[in-house]
């Protein structure tokens, strides 16, 4: 890899390496890391519109959208009409509950390895620099 100062750059690269650590750690449970992060927001967030889901990914509507009809299709989600026709809910099916929590010790033990990887003050102070940048 060519030598950056660029944030972007360094930060863009980062996280295509933690993407695939989580990724590989996800294989044979036929999701991946975005789809386990937006399953895990889904079941934190119990039933919100897709623009709260939207606004808690930090996602735009449009992107949610498209990952949510992947994740509608294989059954992890259900959509239902809102009190309002323009919003839609999102639910988290059974199916999709089960599938989360049969992948959450693979994740688990992958944030560990990151965390044994850096150690405890890094990741503290890792964490608080991404907060920053968020």
């Amino acid at each position: 890899m060519l030598p950056s100062q660029c944030l972007c750059t360094n930060l863009r690269r980062a996280a295509r390496g933690v993407s695939r650590h989580y990724d590989g750690a996800l294989d044979g449970f036929g999701i991946n890391v975005a789809q386990y992060s937006l399953l895990c927001n889904l079941q934190r967030l119990d039933q919100p519109s897709i623009s709260e889901l939207a606004e808690a990914m930090g996602l735009d509507r449009s992107t949610l959208g498209r990952n949510l009809r992947v994740l509608e299709g294989e059954g992890l989600v259900a959509l239902t009409e809102g009190e309002d026709m323009r919003n839609r809910i999102v639910k988290l099916t059974d199916t999709g509950a089960q599938r989360l929590a049969a992948a959450l010790p693979a994740w688990e033990a992958a944030q560990q390895r990151l965390i044994d990887r850096l150690g405890a003050e890094k990741r503290e102070t890792l964490l608080r620099l991404l907060d920053e940048l968020a």
